[in-house]
């Protein structure tokens, strides 16, 4: 008998979602895994066509490059994909950002994951926010999610905010949580060590290094995150930063200028699984800064490697970081000085307690597994595909 055909609907590869592209990856190599082989998983994603950045004058501007990302996902994705919608028994759209393409796919046959509900700012009762174009942008995702039989949300924090705006069904929302990359975790990889050293530098046990993962967008709270180093420089003189995920936008870096910061920060792309593990080993904290998140992979990663956290006090933080991290309210900088510098006193002082809060984290972060998230997800595709069949 045949198996049903399952459309996982990937990111435009060339938007650089890393996050979106390593929930794709992870899905896609899990449902090909022989437990979970009640489906055949494919990949169904276009390239980006370039046009306003292939003009001469216009190739560097970020306008230009927002304008096509919008117009490929916006115009060329939906039509690139309609005449393949026969080929497929059920379609999964594994980022919210595209729910739009859910307007024109088979009614009763789609799954939404959804991350966070920050693409819908503005757009949901009780929001506010975003601009014209993201409000616009909003309201063509929402009329997509809302076409979905079954809504995957990483976090029953993010379930819980859907819900109460009123526009979803409560038992059209599920919550099956992301899981980390098996690269994430204590043992030491001879390959990701010498990659990471060659970026970072040699480890050095009289350096103290904190570490930020994640984009440069305003909801990541950057600023705080410079602002925390700041101030804590002065008593940490070995102390530095690395952040990994590409480079700061220009008010970021004069800010980093203003806080005469250029030397007490490495500035990392984005890396391999193996690389980015390591990295990970190698930092005494991570520092989750953020203003919003729907998850917050880069907490369970963390964690997962031994590194502790600690993290804006956010409902979807909390829930993935466990009591074994450290929360501080948003932007408030003293607050999170005064975390962070408890740790590193616990760090330096304190060892057992600081292994103690390792091995918490550790074990807490098992609990955030792909393979765990896949079956969970071939439940659904089962659910969905037997109504669709009755």
């Amino acid at each position: 008998m045949r198996r049903p055909r399952v459309a996982i609907l990937s990111d435009l590869r060339e938007e650089g979602w890393h996050a979106m592209d390593l929930v794709a990856e992870m899905l896609l190599l899990n449902l090909r895994a022989p437990e979970a082989r009640a489906v055949d998983a494919i990949e169904v994603r276009p390239r980006l066509t370039p046009r306003l950045t292939r003009l001469p004058l216009l190739r560097s501007a970020a306008a230009a490059d927002t304008a096509d990302r919008i117009l490929n996902r916006v115009w060329d994705y939906p039509r690139w994909l309609a005449p393949q919608v026969g080929e497929y028994d059920l379609f999964h759209i594994v980022d919210h950002s595209y729910a739009h393409l859910a307007r024109q796919l088979p009614p009763g046959r789609t799954v939404i994951s959804c991350h966070d509900v920050d693409a819908f700012r503005g757009v949901l009762p009780g929001t506010h926010g975003g601009s014209f174009v993201e409000r616009a942008l909003g309201r063509r995702l929402l009329e997509g999610l809302l076409c979905a039989q079954r809504i995957l949300c990483c976090t029953d924090a993010t379930r819980k905010q859907l819900i109460a705006s009123g526009v979803v069904q409560s038992d059209r929302v599920l919550v099956v949580p992301h899981g980390v990359h098996p690269a994430c975790s204590t043992l030491a990889d001879a390959v990701g060590d010498r990659d990471a050293a060659a970026i970072i530098g040699e480890p050095d046990g009289n350096r103290v290094d904190l570490l930020h993962v994640g984009s440069t967008i305003p909801r990541k709270r950057i600023d705080v995150l410079l602002q925390i180093l700041a101030a804590l420089g002065s008593r940490y003189p070995r102390l530095r930063l690395i952040r990994v995920g590409g480079p700061f936008t220009t008010s970021q870096q004069r800010l980093v200028q203003h806080l005469q910061l250029q030397d007490r920060i490495v500035a990392v792309p984005f890396v391999t699984p193996r690389v980015l593990s390591a990295i990970y080993r190698r930092a005494a904290l991570l520092l989750q800064t953020s203003d919003r998140e729907g998850f917050g992979l880069p907490v369970a990663e963390a964690m997962a490697c031994g590194t502790p956290v600690v993290a804006s006090d956010l409902l979807a933080l909390r829930e993935v970081g466990g009591t074994s991290s450290t929360y501080a309210p948003v932007g408030e900088i003293e607050a999170w000085v005064s975390a962070v510098s408890a740790l590193l006193d616990e760090r330096a002082r304190d060892l057992e307690s600081w292994r103690r809060r390792r091995s918490e984290g550790i074990a807490w972060a098992r609990r955030f597994d792909w393979r765990t998230h896949t079956m969970a997800t071939v439940a659904v595709y089962r659910e969905v595909l037997d109504a669709a069949q009755g």
